[in-house]
């Protein structure tokens, strides 16, 4: 063995890259300059890792050239089972061709428990050379995308910006304000509720990148962000698309909570603007308590119009100042415009009997002069609450 020479190894070398290139996925796909190249040099180090242990000889540096080539596989995005295939299958062809050409008397006792230490030496070292690689790698790549999405936000993408993150900038964007609610688990008090948001969130990132074959721009947080979804992701009239509609519904089911969006289509210039519009529709639709799910401008026209500052909005807002003494009354209007005015749903989320519901939308009657069974009493009752939401929540108004 201690008498192997180099042009044994090339030989041997040459063997086990045939073999790799007609065997081991996916190697046969690869160019040629990786096969002969990071290929060659997994199957010598193989080949001299395996000899060092036959021989008692310290493998620390083959080890590192190992791991250094495990690295270099993590950044061209080679599955990492791909490569625990690679190098298995390199240290038993290479255990066994080199076990063959070995004197009898300097063959080890137990080779099988030898492959065995071989191998137990070298998965771990060369899983831990890929991971950290791969995590290096999904970093950088998180912190160039949260380097674009900020500067589509701000106004001022460039194209240097956009080369030197690898991603391309779409035309034009549904730009989509999410708002994500706590995951029950969270509020559980023998449960680390950090871990449990930080879960939920790996959770709705996975989802978006499978939904948007990773196209999908995203600044987020455990409570929401922003989605900048490519316009060719969705058909030429976003307002209308149901794509989206499915996009917020998987992203709720990943999750695991009701997630609560608004979208505003627009070209990439004008990205800012409609960012800022998609989450202040988003603001109202969470004060109103709207049901989940995504909301369009087209939705909402009526509400946003009411919300404008003026003497209309503190107009509208007063019409509901005689139910100031009765907070069940106020709730209870909530609850039955949120519910699409159904009272049997306006019963069990408020946990009373139907009767009362009856009784109370009644009394708001009595008190407002504004009739819930009528469509004019109605309008007007939807309208005030919309505007004593904006009303209440003004600077200054003593609401925090």
């Amino acid at each position: 063995m201690s008498g192997r020479t180099s042009h044994d190894l090339r030989s041997l070398s040459r063997q086990l890259v045939g073999h790799f290139a007609t065997h081991v996925a996916p190697c046969a796909t690869l160019p040629g300059d990786a096969l002969h190249g990071d290929i060659t040099t997994v199957t010598r180090v193989c080949l001299e890792l395996t000899m060092d242990l036959l021989e008692g000889r310290d493998p620390a540096d083959k080890v590192g050239r190992l791991q250094r080539a495990a690295a270099d596989w993590a950044r061209e995005g080679i599955p990492i089972d791909a490569v625990h295939h690679a190098v298995h299958e390199g240290f038993r062809l290479a255990f066994d061709l080199l076990l063959n050409r070995t004197d009898t008397d300097a063959r080890p006792e137990d080779p099988a428990q030898l492959l065995l230490r071989i191998l137990d030496t070298i998965t771990p070292a060369v899983a831990l050379a890929y991971v950290r690689e791969h995590q290096a790698a999904v970093t950088e790549h998180h912190t160039a995308v949260h380097t674009l999405v900020s500067a589509l936000l701000a106004g001022h993408p460039t194209s240097t910006m956009a080369r030197e993150s690898g991603i391309e900038i779409a035309p034009a964007y549904a730009v989509v304000a999410v708002h994500v609610p706590r995951h029950r688990d969270e509020s559980h008090p023998s449960v680390d509720a950090k871990v449990v948001a930080r879960r939920k969130l790996r959770r709705l990132q996975a989802e978006l990148a499978a939904r948007c074959s990773g196209r999908a721009l995203s600044l987020l947080s455990v409570d929401g962000g922003t989605l900048l979804i490519p316009g060719d992701l969705t058909s030429e009239d976003t307002i209308t698309d149901g794509r989206l509609d499915e996009l917020v519904l998987g992203l709720s089911a990943a999750a695991q909570v009701s997630v609560m969006a608004t979208v505003i289509p627009a070209m990439t210039p004008q990205v800012p603007d409609a960012a800022d519009r998609a989450h202040e529709l988003l603001d109202m639709v969470l004060r109103l308590d709207s049901a989940p799910g995504l909301y369009r401008f087209t939705d909402l026209a009526m509400e946003y119009q009411l919300t404008r500052p003026g003497p209309g909005l503190d107009r509208l807002g007063a019409l509901l100042d005689p139910l100031d003494s009765y907070p069940d009354l106020l709730e209870t209007l909530r609850r039955h415009l949120a519910t699409g005015l159904s009272r049997q749903r306006t019963a069990r989320q408020l946990q009373v009997h139907t009767n009362t519901v009856d009784y109370r939308l009644k009394r708001i009657g009595q008190l407002t002069g504004l009739d819930p069974a009528q469509p004019s009493g109605l309008w007007y009752l939807r309208a005030a609450l919309v505007a004593r939401t904006y009303r209440d929540a003004a600077p200054g108004n003593g609401v925090h």
